[in-house]
């Protein structure tokens, strides 16, 4: 599962909890988590709140001590004890980014720093709250806008500091993070709801390709003039995965339609994604083509030798591209006796031309007409016929087939 977040208004631990309740995070499971980590005196309760008009629900952590300092050793300490593991895991993470960046704001080892604001029994419970959300909701990547950060000035205990805070930003530059203004005074972004991101490893851009089942909105603790006060989250299922690539290119003019369409044979055979010609007019009106190769970054060193060679050319073009590749299976249908594959997207189904060929010459039909009769195969097979198998050996319905190694973008 995917979390997309938006944090408009900014982020903190409570803001992040509260997001991931309302998309459906066990109340019970979570406080569960944070019990296992063997610290008393705190509670955690969900209420349901509006914030700019828009409903949401907001965590609150109530805790019976004052101590609001720990050295990051003992807080460390707390949250590995958390289960189940992944849950502590990640919790860990977030404490130790707070206690790394506070060692370097203040010049001192990590094994000597005091978190005072960030050391209380709260954070326990956000760090490991928002771990076991994650966890519970089978969230396996999170992703992030930009965040939007506050301006002016926030008391702590070292006095008063910018916003955001060194700690903040310190923890927004080790995560990469984007950033813009949220159009408030005050803090916006937390250290707790920055190392939260660090910690979950947040891919930061646009929203992630994603089929949405369910949003949700965590509440900030304070009403904001102008705008929600609400950290936004979409939860939902990837419906394909970004590839890094290279495009390479090259144009030629004096290269045969032979040389040619046996290059496009070599770089597919030779791991290329997908290889293509392009007809072109050159200068002094001379017909010619563009060679055109997406490859990944493994094999882009070998696609280059191989044009250069069968082509010629004194030099390609080499660009970064992103490919956004959906997720994909293939399934097998009998035409009467003869064996069609089925190529299966989120959105349609399509059979495999050379199959279709053999079958419609073998049948002495006409190819759309076996075609037509392969797709119907898949949406209504037969009374008695056995499910399509996928070449993975999975019954058809299964998402997790997927298509031969070699596959021809678009």
């Amino acid at each position: 599962m995917i979390c997309w977040l938006n944090p408009f208004s900014g982020i903190s631990g409570d803001m992040f909890l509260g997001a991931l309740l309302r998309l459906g995070a066990p109340l019970d499971g979570v406080r569960a988590a944070i019990r296992s980590a063997g610290i008393d005196g705190w509670d955690l309760a969900r209420i349901e709140v509006t914030r700019g008009g828009l409903a949401a629900t907001r965590a609150v952590v109530t805790v019976c001590d004052n101590a609001t300092g720990r050295r990051a050793v003992e807080l460390l300490e707390i949250v590995g004890r958390a289960r189940p593991e992944p849950v502590a895991a990640l919790a860990t993470r977030a404490v130790r980014a707070i206690a790394d960046v506070e060692a370097d704001v203040h010049g001192v080892e990590v094994d000597r720093v005091r978190l005072h604001e960030v050391g209380g029994t709260d954070t326990v419970v956000d760090t490991v709250g928002v771990a076991a959300a994650l966890h519970l909701l089978g969230i396996t990547d999170v992703h992030s806008g930009p965040l939007g950060l506050g301006a002016g000035t926030v008391r702590t205990r070292h006095g008063t500091l910018p916003v955001p805070a060194p700690a903040t930003a310190a923890l927004l530059a080790r995560a990469g993070a984007p950033v813009v203004p949220a159009g408030t005074a005050g803090e916006t972004v937390t250290p707790t709801g920055a190392a939260l991101l660090l910690a979950a490893r947040a891919r930061f851009g646009p929203v992630a390709p994603m089929t949405v089942h369910t949003v949700g909105y965590g509440a900030g603790s304070r009403e904001v003039e102008g705008r929600p006060n609400v950290l936004q989250a979409l939860l939902g299922d990837p419906i394909g995965a970004v590839d890094a690539l290279h495009l390479l290119a090259t144009n030629v003019d004096d290269v045969t339609g032979e040389v040619l369409g046996h290059l496009v044979d070599r770089l597919l055979a030779a791991g290329a994604a997908d290889a293509w010609l392009v007809p072109i007019v050159m200068k002094k009106g001379r017909p010619a083509h563009t060679v055109q190769v997406l490859v990944g970054p493994d094999r882009a060193a070998a696609c280059e030798r191989i044009v250069l060679e069968e082509t010629g050319s004194l030099g390609l073009r080499r660009l970064p591209v992103e490919r956004l590749a959906l997720s994909r299976r293939t399934s097998t249908v009998d035409l009467d006796g003869h064996p069609i594959r089925i190529k299966h997207g989120p959105w349609g189904a399509k059979p495999e031309h050379d199959d279709v060929a053999a079958a419609a010459t073998a049948l002495g039909l006409p190819l759309r007409i076996v075609a037509e009769r392969a797709r119907a195969l898949v949406h209504h097979p037969p009374a008695g016929t056995p499910a399509p198998v996928c070449e993975d050996g999975r019954a058809d319905g299964s998402d997790t087939g997927r298509m031969p190694e070699r596959r021809h973008a678009t």
